[in-house]
């Protein structure tokens, strides 16, 4: 909604003359005193549209440097929860933004973990290696792969949905897990395993001490840029024709298709960079740890990806960010129980113990954020800013 000036059909801070190609065109600019009223399209599909927005992702990057400081234990944990955001991220893509259920995660995690060992490897080692240890070479590589064995079932997409894709996908979970614990001259075999991919970029690693800090602030550091990276373009990703097409989808197949919007191609193209966000999340999940085998993915780590995109929030990269952090942490956080309640162990051969509870929790999350916030964390955050901007009002 616009308003009017002196001259009818004219918004306010654009010249009469700015039609397509007319020199008013170039800019459209806010009135003084009226700084949310936007008189141009672009300024309302803008990143951050508003000024509050632009200060608090400032002070959010800004607190997420300062944690370098904190112990290295902290800042591996943080690391993987980064990592695990960007998988979290490509999951919400197809589920939450294309409305296609996807219990499979963890077997793209696992192409791409495999695909950047493969490539980084050592050729001469027990497991296969073509020793590029770039990860302008392995990570690209890792996302390809993953991609390409999304487009490979892409086609099932199209024609599944609702509860028999996610019967479909989570078969892609058991077959990959019989393919890698067989596979051992790739994987290394179950208990065995094999090295993770060489995090190295212009000949600087980010796996050991140098001048940029501890291995693991390097580490940190490292993920922190590429979660960035990968977070700004799923935004954009969002806004665009291609995010709209999967909106529409999401919200009714049939009706997109009868205004125009090839259901196959958008399907396909929405597990392929689902996909290409899994396997880049599984190149770089065992660059922290630095070892990995085939049992790393199974059915736990899939309802682990659920549980981060449903707790954060569906069909938001903010929330899928702020999921993955949350479930990364909480075996932090349930190991802190056995000094606050006595009658929780740390010997998992008693019961309860720690890590009976963290099963229950995620599962009870789950539940309880269905029930009572379906909009998971971002919906809570949403809530809790509506409140603050209408105080001291209720309406």
């Amino acid at each position: 909604m616009t308003e009017r000036t002196g001259q009818v059909g004219v918004r306010p801070g654009v010249r009469p003359d700015s039609g397509p190609g007319g020199p008013g065109a170039v800019r459209a600019r806010r009135p003084k005193g009226r700084p949310l009223l936007y008189t141009a399209y672009a300024q309302d599909m803008a990143l951050l549209d508003t000024r509050a927005k632009k200060a608090g992702l400032a002070l959010l990057l800004g607190a997420a440097v300062l944690l370098s400081g904190l112990p290295d234990d902290l800042l591996v944990l943080l690391a993987a929860g980064y990592v695990a955001a960007i998988g979290a991220i490509g999951l919400n893509i197809v589920t939450g933004y294309a409305g296609q259920v996807s219990l499979g995660h963890a077997f793209f995690v696992a192409v791409g973990a495999y695909t950047a060992a493969a490539v980084s490897g050592d050729p001469g080692g027990r497991t296969l290696g073509f020793g590029i240890t770039s990860m302008l070479v392995w990570l690209p590589a890792a996302g390809a792969a993953a991609a390409l064995a999304g487009v490979l079932v892409a086609p099932l997409a199209a024609r599944l949905r609702g509860l028999y894709l996610a019967i479909v996908t989570l078969g892609l979970v058991f077959l990959g897990e019989h393919v890698f614990k067989e596979w051992d001259h790739l994987t290394g075999g179950p208990g065995v395993g094999r090295p993770a991919a060489v995090p190295e970029l212009f000949g600087f690693r980010f796996d050991a001490d140098s001048a940029l800090g501890t291995r693991a602030q390097s580490l940190y550091m490292l993920m922190l840029v590429l979660l960035v990276v990968f977070a700004v373009a799923a935004r954009n990703l969002a806004r665009s024709r291609i995010g709209r097409a999967f909106s529409a989808i999401r919200d009714r197949d049939i009706a997109a298709e009868v205004i125009g919007v090839p259901l196959t191609r958008y399907k396909t193209l929405a597990f392929a960079i689902s996909s290409g966000y899994a396997g880049c999340a599984g190149a770089l999940m065992y660059t922290v740890t630095g070892f990995f085998d085939p049992g790393s993915f199974n059915l736990l780590m899939s309802v682990q990806f659920i549980a981060m995109v449903l707790i954060g929030g569906v069909a938001t990269v903010s929330g899928a960010i702020a999921g993955a952090l949350f479930v990364t942490l909480l075996p932090r956080i349930t190991q802190e129980l056995p000094a606050l309640l006595p009658f929780v162990s740390a010997d998992t051969t008693q019961t309860p113990n720690v890590f009976q509870i963290q099963v229950a929790l995620y599962g009870l999350l789950i539940v309880l954020f269905l029930v009572f916030e379906p909009r998971g964390l971002f919906g809570i955050w949403i809530r809790a800013r509506a409140y603050w901007k209408s105080w001291p009002f209720s309406y």
